[in-house]
């Protein structure tokens, strides 16, 4: 798998079938529209691209309402490859970007560039200046050059339609297993272990805070998880909050592992794949 930056060139390239998305997540929507792309490039001997987009557009047309993203951009770029995309062409989307017109978009960039044969999109895509691209206009200019594109209605699982903004609103609400039933993945924190007051390490268990990569945090509380990393897989607690019990202020994520003898944890990077919420956040007397 490839990942192409949107300067590189792919003039002489092969056909390609394309998916396009911001794909925060890689929820199950996410993951029929990759699908599609990939089972339709097999069938023909093409090449599947998912054509992603960072940052998000709303924080660049629209900061004060964009969303905090479900998972950092290298995480959705390692998603989309375990699904068997055969590149991700990674686009830098500016003010600049946002201007192209619609029909510059598909005939420059799909049709010109990526050379697609096919294109998968979900149904209300839309694209180009301020928007105006939709479906109908990019399957007329599409089918004008031999192109096809797929526009694949929704998924619908828990009672309701798959979305990056539902899965955040049960994030946000620590509902856990809910937004895993969405994601079809677990729920997933990226942290880089710090030095902290070493209190875990006192109490007789392995303890890491971490700097945290996501934009979006569940909400306040304890949590199980498993902690993977170049250490392997181990359970873990979870605490989401600002450690009332030490005088804490700031907003802090901090594991604690169990069953992991002693070895030191700073500078490492690990996955936290969050289980459920346990509790509250709650003061104590002291340590416990």
């Amino acid at each position: 798998m490839r990942i192409i930056p949107s300067s590189a060139s792919l003039e002489h390239e092969r056909a390609h079938a394309v998916t396009l998305g911001i794909f925060d997540g890689v929820h199950l929507g996410h993951q029929m529209l990759v699908n599609t792309a990939v089972g339709l490039a097999r069938k023909e001997h093409i090449a599947s691209l998912a054509y992603t987009f960072t940052p998000h557009p709303a924080q660049v047309l629209v900061p004060a309402k964009a969303p905090k993203l479900l998972e950092p951009v290298e995480v959705r770029i390692e998603r989309l490859q375990a699904l068997g995309v055969d590149a991700v062409l990674l686009e830098r989307f500016s003010a600049e970007f946002a201007a192209i017109s619609p029909e510059r978009f598909v005939d420059e960039l799909l049709l010109g560039k990526l050379c697609a044969k096919h294109v998968v999109v979900g149904e209300g895509f839309s694209f180009g200046a301020g928007g105006k691209g939709t479906t109908a206009l990019l399957t007329e200019h599409c089918a004008a050059a031999g192109a096809t594109v797929h526009v694949i209605p929704p998924v619908v699982a828990e009672g309701g339609r798959v979305s990056s903004t539902r899965i955040r609103t049960l994030v946000g609400e620590g509902r856990i297993p809910e937004a895993e039933a969405l994601l079809g993945h677990p729920v997933e924190l990226l942290g880089l272990a710090m030095r902290g007051n070493q209190r875990g390490k006192g109490m007789g268990f392995a303890t890491a805070n971490l700097a945290i990569a996501n934009d979006l945090l569940p909400k306040q509380g304890v949590y199980a998880a498993f902690a993977n990393g170049p250490f392997g897989r181990f359970p873990a607690v979870v605490n989401i909050g600002t450690n009332p019990t030490f005088g804490g202020q700031e907003m802090r994520v901090e594991a604690h592992l169990l069953d992991f003898e002693a070895r030191e944890l700073y500078g490492i990077t690990m996955a936290l794949a969050l289980v459920g919420r346990l509790r509250e956040e709650r003061k104590f007397d002291g340590p416990k």
